[in-house]
């Protein structure tokens, strides 16, 4: 008598809501790379969706991922909305087991996968309502877009303790709590960042998009201000015209530094573990990718006092704190001038902070057990 043999179905998974992969710009687009890697390696079919315009090479496979090219209206707001109600369209009415979103601004399209029964789960992000770069009809529609999130889609999922008690708070809604990852670096050749004519442990670091949420321009106004002889490197810009951040990069200081984005993920590794301090101005979010690559990193960190950055930061454990004022800002980094042996400690300790919470194979394996729960409903 033969034995037959048990095929066991693939989970099938469906991403949306990034530029795509491998195309890492931001925050979620390293999630969808990190993770979507993992997924393949743990036998699941993973299909991400990308911008059309965004590649000049389309495979049809990476890695193992599948990849579909959608086009969109590249606008400065709703590419991205175009770009995902297509793309949640498209995979509504493929054979995958699973959507999985990124972005409370796709809440609304959960409406299509539920239409077409389609499990689905959405990672929220931030507090984009309160982003100053949104007013008006833009806020108002991504605080609707948060909730309809809520109700459309079947599992919530925030990277933070903090951001899962708003979400509870504010829509009444409980969410798995799923933090952002990093991966450990302890030592990085100096010679990358020569191009800059930098020395190790002489500059302060910033890395983040130059516009109103990330405070940019109170760390920079109030590094100026300053007694510090070191210099401030600024790395991120903005792909549109903006008067917010060319007013920065109009300032005039040989202490300042804009190296606009750097893509390379060596040389930017290089500018956080070579830095005397990362300063982390980011207001409105949980997880935040820029300080958890600063941790990993090796980084001492200055950071504006918000709840999720103390949460981040295990409280006074691994970093320390400005208020929203130039004034502040002015204060502390005169502080952290002075206090050298404060700044090795926080520097030799801050990345302890990355335990199994931020270990993307941990990480990984907590998706994993949603979109199969979901699956299996």
């Amino acid at each position: 008598m033969t034995q037959s043999k048990i095929n066991i179905k693939p989970l099938k998974i469906s991403i949306i809501g990034s530029r795509g992969y491998p195309y890492v710009y931001s925050g979620y687009e390293t999630l969808i790379k990190e993770l979507s890697e993992r997924l393949v390696q743990r036998g699941c079919e993973v299909t991400v969706y990308c911008h059309r315009n965004l590649f000049k090479e389309k495979p049809a496979n990476v890695n193992g991922i599948k990849l579909v090219y959608v086009p969109t209206i590249e606008t400065k707001s709703l590419s991205q909305l175009i770009h995902s109600f297509l793309s949640i369209c498209h995979a509504a009415v493929s054979d995958v087991d699973v959507v999985f979103a990124v972005n409370a601004a796709n809440g609304p399209f959960g409406l299509i996968s539920k239409l077409f029964r389609k499990p689905t789960a959405i990672n929220v992000d931030g507090l984009e309502w309160l982003r100053p770069k949104w007013k008006g009809l833009g806020a108002m529609y991504f605080k609707i877009a948060a909730r309809l999130s809520t109700i459309l889609f079947d599992q919530i999922i925030n990277d933070s303790e903090e951001m899962r008690k708003v979400y509870l708070n504010m829509f009444n809604k409980e969410s798995v709590v799923i933090a952002y990852g990093a991966t450990i670096k302890k030592s990085v050749d100096p010679s990358l960042i020569q191009k800059w004519l930098i020395t190790p442990k002489e500059y302060y670091l910033v890395v983040g998009r130059m516009i109103p949420d990330n405070n940019a321009d109170i760390i920079v106004k109030g590094f100026l201000a300053s007694n510090s002889t070191k210099k401030m490197v600024i790395v991120g810009d903005v792909f549109y015209k903006d008067s917010y951040a060319d007013s920065l990069k109009a300032l005039k200081d040989d202490r300042l530094i804009f190296t606009g984005y750097v893509h390379d993920p060596d040389v930017l590794a290089a500018l956080y573990h070579h830095c005397y301090v990362y300063v982390h101005g980011h207001e409105f979010g949980g997880t935040n990718p820029t300080m958890i690559k600063a941790m990993a990193y090796g980084c001492a960190i200055l950071a504006l006092d918000t709840v999720f950055n103390k949460e981040m930061l295990n409280n006074d454990s691994y970093g320390i704190y400005f208020e929203k004022t130039q004034t502040a800002v002015r204060q502390q980094i005169n502080y952290v001038d002075q206090h050298t042996k404060k700044i090795k400690e926080l520097r030799q300790n801050s990345h302890m902070g990355i335990t199994d919470k931020y270990n993307w194979d941990c990480i990984t394996d907590q998706y994993l057990e949603v979109f199969r729960r979901l699956a299996e409903k």
